[in-house]
């Protein structure tokens, strides 16, 4: 990474799990790479709009090492049109937003300078006016040159109990900013109201913007002990260089295990004097709830919104979302549909921000469908559960070109694979197989084995698990490409 001080860092926060958009959006596979109605996810709509940002050479983006690769193929369809330098701050485990953004200050501060100016940008937003999301940020690094701390305010359209406020105080110059008086919790609906009905309350949109050196001062300030963690975590990371345009920063699970959780807000918003609030002119959709995800799509008669194969009738302001089979609705109105193949969620439309409350409940049961869906992407490609009983398994596995499993082996179950399409390159045990369509082999327990797809073509094959135990963690790792730990085979690695 060169060294030279930008203008402007923007900073992606790629990490919360977006519970209340369950059950699409889950603990391994969360919202920023849900896909939207116009093909793409929200982290490369984030990307999209970060990258094209002027007077900035290099991009941060902060995620969990598990995220690693989905945010690297999220990535990959824009690189060759918004070609940038891009930095991956990977966190062992999550530890909320002022962890995140203290490391990557400190990032900032070490290779781009005191001066150097961050915008944080949360990977969950829709913002289609590039050009007025251009000028805002402009206001805002002009008040980050003067040691604001400057977040965004969105004039509220309606009473949201699920966002945070904040109150304007007195203007900032001729820069059509404000100070901010105070920050506000998510109200309770009367209290929302009230907000809404007065003109210098806003929507705190969580997008940031200031200079390394002040926030820096402000964590040393206002969170001590938090500073005092980052630096010593962050002067023992470990860095990476693919090449001269990508670097990886790695951090020891066991001093971030340690890592305070706690919201910037929380942490040094609420309590700092140097706060500015930069109103909004472009559009932001905080895709949060399952109502905000149905404000993307134009409503149609009688008030409905579907995507997926929906058919209706004397059906009025409802929300459907199928994404395999046919969903029909007869009779109902102000509901929220939404069916994936091993899921469903049926809510009131007043009721959606309780999704949470569903996702709590299947944590406490230790449930899956908390977590994984039955399709689940790896770096190497993905596997869908097929069916499952106590006594065998059935997946589809599908392997990208030039990509490859780990050498493994599993202790308990047995496995059958059937190629379907392409060409697998196979060791099993002490032999090397190429196997074609309609070819298969038999990996019995205890037997080492990789499945290899070194062709152009996506390779998809049926395995078939037998044996007295089929859970995901059996599964001894040898050798791995990717660089996963042993400790990652108990969270349905493969």
């Amino acid at each position: 990474m060169q060294t030279k001080s930008p203008n402007l860092v923007p900073v992606i926060l790629c990490g919360g799990a977006g519970v209340r958009l369950w059950p699409v959006s889950r603990q391994q596979h969360p919202k920023p790479f849900m896909t939207l109605p116009d093909g793409l996810n929200l982290l490369q709509k984030t990307y999209m709009r970060a990258a094209q940002l002027p007077e900035q050479v290099a991009l941060l983006t902060v995620t969990n090492r598990d995220y690693y690769f989905k945010v690297q193929d999220s990535y990959a369809a824009f690189t060759p049109i918004l070609p940038v330098n891009k930095c991956f701050m990977l966190e062992p485990t999550a530890k909320n937003t002022a962890p995140a953004i203290l490391l990557a200050s400190l990032y900032v501060q070490r290779y781009f300078g005191d001066d150097a100016i961050l915008l944080i940008l949360p990977a969950d937003h829709v913002i289609a006016d590039q050009a007025a999301l251009e000028k805002d940020v402009s206001v805002a690094m002009q008040l980050a040159a003067q040691d604001y701390l400057v977040t965004f305010g969105i004039k509220p359209t309606y009473p949201e109990t699920g966002f945070g406020y904040l109150k304007a105080g007195d203007p900032i110059g001729k820069t059509q900013a404000y100070r901010v008086q105070q920050f506000m919790e998510k109200p309770d609906k009367t209290r929302a109201m009230e907000y809404v009905a007065q003109p210098d309350y806003f929507w705190n949109a969580g997008m940031f913007c200031f200079k390394s050196r002040t926030v820096l001062d402000a964590y040393k300030k206002l969170s001590p002990d938090l500073f005092k963690q980052g630096a010593a975590i962050f002067d023992a990371m470990t860095q990476a260089s693919d090449d001269d345009r990508i670097e990886t920063l790695n951090f020891t699970p066991a001093q971030f295990e340690a890592f305070e959780s706690i919201s910037f807000d929380y942490a040094i918003m609420e309590k700092a004097d140097n706060v500015a609030v930069c109103p909004a002119h472009f559009d932001w959709n905080d895709i949060g709830s399952w109502l905000a995800m149905s404000e993307l799509l134009e409503a149609g008669k009688d008030g409905n919104r579907s995507t997926g194969t929906v058919v209706m009738h004397d059906v009025k302001n409802t929300f459907v979302h199928s994404e395999s089979r046919l969903v029909s609705l007869l009779g109902v109105e102000n509901l929220v549909v939404v069916d994936t193949p091993d899921a469903l969620l049926i809510s009131q439309r007043d009721r959606v921000q309780d999704v949470r409350q569903i996702v709590q409940q299947l944590n406490d049961q230790q449930h899956p469908a908390s977590s994984i869906h039955r399709t689940v992407h790896r770096p190497w490609g993905s596997y869908t559960v097929l069916e499952e009983t106590s006594e065998f398994k059935m997946k589809r596995i599908e392997v990208h070109a030039g990509q490859s499993l780990s050498l493994q082996m599993h202790k308990h179950r047995s496995e059958h694979w059937v190629v379907v399409q392409g060409v697998a390159n196979v060791v099993n045990g002490e032999d090397t197989l190429q196997l074609k369509a309609d070819q298969s082999t038999y990996i019995p327990a205890g037997n080492k084995h990789r499945l290899s797809n070194l062709q152009q073509e996506t390779l998809i094959l049926v395995e078939v698990q037998t044996g007295r135990y089929l859970g995901e963690d059996d599964i001894v790792r040898f050798e791995d490409r990717y660089g996963r730990e042993t400790h990652l085979a108990k969270t349905h690695e493969a």
